[in-house]
């Protein structure tokens, strides 16, 4: 079945140009286009695509507005953000607004493409830039004083931390010299313990408790 996707940015140029692009995917179709995002929350409502390709600065209703609205209202459409922006303010309100995926426009097709199918099938794919300004956050954010939140172990949050740096099961795994299964055992109380369904949503925690190696 085919990828439903609404493009909105507010430049012409580049929303024709990623409409083009993703309608020369053979699993992607491209059902609207939006130059703002009050014209975004219309088409989704019209249309209830998997998936909005979404700047972040427009018109009237900006792309983080945008993306809680739609997010509260149409849960099944997930939210893909490409923007020129890759600082910490706008790639944590995007997150906290429910973005499923954050790109900077330097990204090419195949990442495009890669985010938005992750995003479609309910996962996440954030920017390597966005990965390295969200880990570089969390390691000169001060310790706190008190216990780690949620009854967070100190291998958790060593295990959150790799996860903020993009690292596969696999790759920690390596890291800490335990086995995947292991990783995987961690990770599943993690998440439960700090009530977070992703990896997406397991960096915002980590950047907004400012957890780093314990």
């Amino acid at each position: 079945m085919s990828i439903t996707v609404v493009v909105a940015d507010d430049q012409t140029a580049v929303r024709e140009g990623l409409a083009l692009i993703l309608s020369l995917l053979d699993d992607v179709t491209v059902v609207g286009e939006a130059a703002d995002g009050e014209q975004t929350l219309t088409l989704v409502a019209q249309h209830a695509p998997d998936v909005v390709l979404m700047d972040l600065r427009m018109p009237r209703v900006d792309g983080v507005q945008a993306t809680a609205q739609i997010r509260a209202a149409h849960p099944g459409t997930q939210v893909v953000v490409l923007t020129t922006y890759a600082d910490d303010e706008h790639i944590l309100a995007a997150l906290r607004a429910g973005a499923r995926g954050y790109l900077t426009k330097d990204a090419g097709r195949v990442q495009i493409a890669q985010a938005v199918r992750a995003a479609a099938a309910g996962q996440s794919i954030l920017d390597p830039r966005v990965q390295d300004r969200l880990l570089a956050a969390t390691q000169v954010a001060a310790a706190p004083a008190r216990a780690l939140p949620d009854d967070v172990t100190a291998r958790e949050a060593e295990v959150l931390k790799l996860i903020a740096a993009g690292l596969s099961n696999r790759e920690i795994a390596e890291r800490l010299y335990v086995t995947e299964a292991t990783v995987k055992s961690h990770i599943n109380r993690l998440f439960a313990k700090i009530s977070v369904r992703d990896r997406a949503q397991a960096v915002r925690y980590a950047f907004e408790h400012g957890l780093s190696s314990q």
